[in-house]
């Protein structure tokens, strides 16, 4: 929350300090765990004065007009307007010269409203205020031109005093500047600039690593994480016993990780080393030993529970454990994990054919023993470690690897930054779990909305996309959902189809547009590609060539003519078939195509179009687009020789078909009306 926070903060300071008319030159946010701090330099002394014209009543106006106006314009005498002919008549106008406020006098509110506009995940009372923030605030800092600005915050003291580290100073500070704030604060061990901690931190941790011969891991999130926690951060090692660095490298570092905010190192062969580093916020008289070893004991009694865990799981086989996911439901109206994973197992069957190398039936094993490692006790106490933990207790059942690397891979890609499985076998069962997951939740209507997403489907769907297009897989994803709508209607007869397929191959949609957006890509091409005329794409690789040749066509001139030839000629037919109630689809007759312009458009229209289907359904994209730019000079001729809208209502609406047949012609390629210019 800092990070956002402070930004936040600053940005509604600098906002409102402009909307004031009090612009600050520069506004700079600093956070740390106890404080946010704003400084706001170059802020004028006050606002501008402003020069308001007003006009009153006609000259020779009743006297009780006159005198409410000279009040509301706060002028004394009528001797002080001036006369002017507005051409409707004579009127009296007032010059009103307002003062601006002085900053200090602006300030209190618009720093109150400031503070109270930070949207918090949460609020909290507390016995000291009748204020509701995400913290209690103990004293607020408010200076400008080194003068105290009153704030009205209940009792929350507000003026110069501040308080410096929480351990390593003692007393109440009181500032006279920010000079002497920035400078008080470093005396009292804070750090205050979010950037500088972090790169202390980073480079303490290098170095400690370095003095025992090792490496440090690389962990932004944690570095990151870290940061937010110190105020005055100092870097320690602890060592690991060394009965513990038999347990899986996760194991270790999950423990060190997630629960204790360790860091790891690494020997010089890149295996994991028995020390940990970590960051305190405080410096001990011992040089750290007290510190130190508690942290060690702390992370020992973690260890141990890790390798009770890691013996007793091992003792039981891990296929032995499918059976107990029908104890565990997976969603209420959806059944257990079992069900869950005898959908998985059919869908397998069917994706293996689509992924090069994949062989069904390790495909449906790997998928079958995925979740089982849920009911052990490891994943019980670190479920960090389920599908990782899976796949080791696989391995030492004597399980094939590529069985065993997919019950790891299975949840990948888990986001963005995730790898994404490339393994044939997990491949196939990371689409199983998240093509399900998709189906299974659309199915009962916990669709995601703007504001919620409870079960991550918008996640589940862009790792689809990712595990499709990054490995090159022509899976037609529109007969994967009916296949895995087939698995649940089977175990639950009351869920109906309806127009689920649909309804998920837009959701995919959306969320390609989404992800391919990120890479620079048009969202409205991939509208087009994806609805080209009657039919839905539902191959995403296809999808992405088809993108590629239509990018390439609309930038060159013959793409762009013709893409306003398009509007031109859907438009009028549009127009016409509503004036007339009945559409004009299908072949012009030759034997009205009166001027040589029209045969020549029909002939060409005829010859592209085959040409270009045949192109099409060899997916040769490029060559598809080159034809359709044949099709230019015949339709600028048409529209620069033809009337369209003739007398003759035979020619007209043989016209209205060649213009139809333009629209046809196109949306072979894609959909040209969904293109935005």
């Amino acid at each position: 929350m800092q990070r956002r926070a402070i930004a936040e903060f600053t940005g509604v300071l600098r906002d409102k300090l402009a909307a004031a008319e009090i612009p600050a030159a520069e506004v700079r946010g600093y956070v740390t765990p106890r404080r946010l701090t704003v400084i706001a330099q170059g802020i004028p002394a006050g606002q501008p004065g402003r020069c308001e014209e007003r006009r009153g009543p006609r000259v020779g106006a009743p006297a009780p007009a006159i005198e409410g106006f000279l009040r509301s314009a706060g002028v004394a005498s009528i001797d002080e307007c001036e006369i002017r002919d507005t051409g409707r008549g004579e009127f009296y106008f007032a010059t009103i010269n307002r003062p601006g406020r002085s900053a200090a006098e602006v300030l209190p509110e618009l720093v109150k409203s400031a503070i109270f506009e930070l949207h918090w995940p949460k609020l909290m009372r507390y016995p000291a205020s009748s204020l509701r923030w995400v913290r209690p605030l103990t004293s607020v800092v408010c200076l400008f031109e080194d003068e105290v600005v009153p704030l009205p915050l209940d009792r929350v003291p507000v003026g110069r005093i501040t308080r410096g580290h929480r351990f390593l100073s003692r007393g109440e500070i009181s500032v006279a500047n920010v000079a002497e704030y920035l400078e008080r604060l470093g005396e009292a061990r804070v750090v205050l600039d979010h950037e500088r901690r972090k790169q202390i931190i980073r480079k303490d941790l290098e170095a400690a690593a370095a003095d025992k011969g090792l490496v440090l891991k690389p962990d932004p999130g944690l570095l990151e994480e870290v940061t937010g926690l110190v105020e005055f951060p100092v870097v320690l090692a602890g060592a690991i016993d060394a009965e513990y660095m038999a347990l899986p490298p996760e194991v270790l570092a999950t423990a060190m990780r997630t629960h204790q905010k360790y860091f790891s190192s690494l020997q010089s062969d890149g295996t994991p080393a028995p020390r940990f580093l970590f960051v305190a916020n405080n410096v001990a008289a011992d040089h750290g030993k007290t510190i130190i070893a508690g942290n060690e004991r702390v992370l020992r009694a973690r260890l141990v529970d890790a390798r009770f865990f890691w013996d007793q799981d091992r003792r039981v086989p891990l296929a032995s454990r499918v059976e107990v996911l029908s104890q565990r439901v997976f969603h209420a109206k959806l059944g257990s994990l079992s069900d869950k994973v005898a959908r998985m197992e059919q869908l397998a069957e069917f994706l293996a054919d689509y992924v090069p190398g994949a062989i069904g039936e390790r495909s449906q094993r790997a998928v079958q023993l995925a979740k089982a490692d849920l009911s052990t006790g490891m994943v019980g106490e670190f479920p960090e470690l389920q599908g990782v933990i899976g796949r080791y207790y696989a391995l030492h059942d004597g399980e094939d690897q590529g069985v065993a690397d997919a019950i790891a891979e299975h949840y990948r890609p888990a986001g963005p930054n995730d790898a994404c499985p490339t393994a044939p076998i997990s491949i196939v069962a990371a689409l199983a779990d998240k093509i399900d997951s998709l189906v299974a939740f659309f199915a009962i209507g916990e669709t995601p909305t703007g504001s919620r997403d409870p079960f991550a489907l918008r996640r589940a769907a862009q790792g689809v996309i990712r595990l499709i297009l990054e490995n090159g897989l022509r899976l037609p994803l529109g007969l994967g959902f009916t296949e895995a709508i087939d698995c649940l209607i089977a175990q639950k007869p009351e869920i109906g189809k309806g127009s689920l397929p649909y309804e998920l191959t837009a959701f995919i949609a959306d969320r390609l547009k989404v992800h391919l957006r990120e890479q620079g890509i048009r969202h409205d091409l991939i509208a087009a590609a994806f609805a080209q005329i009657g039919t839905a794409e539902d191959d995403l690789v296809r999808l992405l060539k088809r993108v590629d040749a239509l990018t390439g066509f609309l930038a060159s001139e013959d793409g762009a003519n013709l893409l306003v030839a398009y509007r031109r000629a859907a438009n009028i037919v549009a127009i016409e078939q509503r004036k007339d109630g009945r559409n004009y689809h299908g072949d012009p007759e030759p034997q009205l195509l009166r001027q040589p312009e029209e045969r020549e458009l029909a002939e060409c229209l005829a010859e592209v179009g085959s040409r270009a289907g045949t192109f099409l359904q060899s997916e040769q994209f490029e060559a598809a687009m080159s034809e359709l730019a044949r099709l230019r000079r015949p339709v600028d001729d048409f529209f620069d020789k033809v009337t369209v809208n003739c007398d003759d209502a035979g020619l007209r609406e043989n016209r209205l078909r060649l213009l139809s047949r333009i629209r046809a012609t196109l949306n072979q390629v894609a959909d040209f009306s969904q293109i935005e210019g």
